[in-house]
């Protein structure tokens, strides 16, 4: 379903299942490789890109989910949204290859990403679940108002709107788009320049731990200026 490999400071996480629908099976392969990624030492960033041409992730398997015993699918939703909070509070830098379809649970994948490229010719990144007559879940909610502009936000979550590579780069959804025989070297390129913020894991991953943890500064009842002038409080 998945490879992992090295070169020199960054890792390459290569999603090798065709439209990579999520089930647990492939949330516990891709829980392994972060628990490898993190057990690392050094300077090191992560890229996440797809083996296919047309797609990320086509979001969930629904045909597993028919089949899938109880047990399994009741697993699923916890383990995905526990992946998801572990990838964006990564202690290295990270950079998603948006080459093809990102639906739903793809598009979390990617958003929880530092970094985003995506496809300039193709493919549409779309939080779908108001059209398939799913309600969408708080955390993933409250990922989407994290990393996105509050316009792009609404029309993203209630809109459902479908956002190609350039419409997603002038949204500040992603940071840039490219032709699909750059995207990959591209992004390489970006992890190896942010590899050095992964030397330190405890500041990087701690850092994000404050931005999209618990009563984030970003997030707080109180403005800059009352922060500011009772920081010694």
């Amino acid at each position: 379903m998945i490879k992992l490999t090295k070169e020199e400071e960054v890792f390459h996480l290569t999603l090798d299942n065709g439209e990579n629908r999520w089930n647990t099976n492939l949330v516990r392969e891709i829980s392994s490789v972060i628990d490898e990624i993190e057990a690392s030492k050094g300077p090191a960033a992560l890229v996440t890109s797809s083996s296919d041409p047309k797609f990320f992730s086509n979001g969930l398997d629904l045909d597993w989910i028919k089949s899938a015993p109880s047990n399994d699918r009741s697993a699923f939703t916890t383990e995905f949204m526990t992946l998801m909070g572990r990838i964006i509070s990564l202690s290295i830098p990270s950079v998603c290859v948006i080459n093809g379809h990102a639906f739903g649970a793809g598009f979390m994948l990617a958003l929880t990403h530092d970094v985003r490229y995506m496809r300039k010719d193709r493919g549409f990144m779309c939080a779908n679940e108001i059209e398939i007559g799913m309600i969408i879940p708080d955390p993933e909610i409250a990922l989407f108002k994290h990393k996105l502009p509050a316009n792009v936000f609404f029309e993203t979550v209630q809109l459902a709107r479908r956002w190609t590579g350039p419409d997603a780069k002038t949204a500040g959804i992603v940071s840039d788009t490219f032709e699909i025989e750059h995207l990959l070297p591209e992004a390489i390129k970006k992890a190896k320049t942010l590899s050095r913020l992964g030397a330190n894991r405890e500041v990087y991953g701690g850092m994000k731990d404050r931005l999209f943890g618990t009563s984030p500064p970003n997030n707080d009842l109180h403005g800059a200026a009352h922060l500011l002038k009772e920081n010694h409080k």
